[in-house]
């Protein structure tokens, strides 16, 4: 399959947030990838349902969230309402996954399981065939602008195998610290999506840093 962008919003200009949302419509992007931080489970805050919902209004791409938050389960249907086509959860803020999961599925939205840099990714052979994507932090969640960490590359490659047991069809998803340097060991390790933020939105020219993620030769993926 043909790797996925994501331009993360929260490297957006919120300033001039109509204008980034427009921009990634009218690019090669894929998602608009969007970072729900509560202060609690990630020592930072981003933004809520007014800010998502505005979003939702101007993008003419699915909304990929992510939830950095404790007790997602509370906030679920919400998010669906305010324009969530992905709802992604933390493996580690989770008590009940499978049930949470099967929530996320039940609103008609694609579930996914973000697992943190120092989570085991054998932790995730429980549920990997239930669900749609990983999303693998290649930072400590919380905040943008992160150094990328470089045991990430062998980590896609545990997932990879992993899903290639159970499930097949499985989203491998990159966030944080990814740039054009990085995106083609990524994919070859067995990466489907993209997170990208300051690498998009920190450019002179926007659209060409999505579009030069975007056309990495598929070829030179790993399948």
């Amino acid at each position: 399959m043909k790797h996925l962008v994501a331009p993360s919003i929260l490297a957006a200009d919120f300033a001039n947030l109509q204008r980034d949302i427009e921009l990634v419509n009218d690019s090669m992007a894929d998602w608009f990838h969007v970072d729900i931080m509560d202060g609690v489970f990630v020592p930072n805050i981003s933004f809520g349902f007014p800010v998502m919902a505005a979003v939702n209004q101007y993008a003419t791409k699915p909304l990929d969230v992510h939830l950095m938050i404790v007790d997602p389960d509370r906030y679920l249907t919400a998010f669906k309402e305010a324009g969530a086509a992905n709802i992604t959860v933390h493996y580690e803020a989770c008590t009940h996954l499978h049930r949470t999961v099967q929530q996320i599925k039940e609103l008609g939205c694609r579930a996914g399981v973000a697992i943190n840099p120092h989570t085991p990714i054998a932790h995730l052979s429980d549920i990997v065939e239930y669900i749609d994507l990983v999303c693998v932090m290649s930072v400590n969640p919380g905040f943008g602008g992160q150094k990328f960490i470089e045991s990430t590359y062998r980590r896609i490659q545990e997932l990879h195998l992993l899903a290639q047991k159970s499930n097949s069809n499985l989203l491998i998803e990159i966030d944080g610290g990814v740039n054009h340097e990085n995106a083609l060991p990524l994919l070859q390790a067995g990466a489907h999506v993209l997170v990208a933020g300051n690498t998009v939105f920190a450019a002179k020219d926007q659209r060409a840093s999505i579009q030069l993620l975007k056309e990495i030769s598929p070829a030179t993926q790993i399948v």
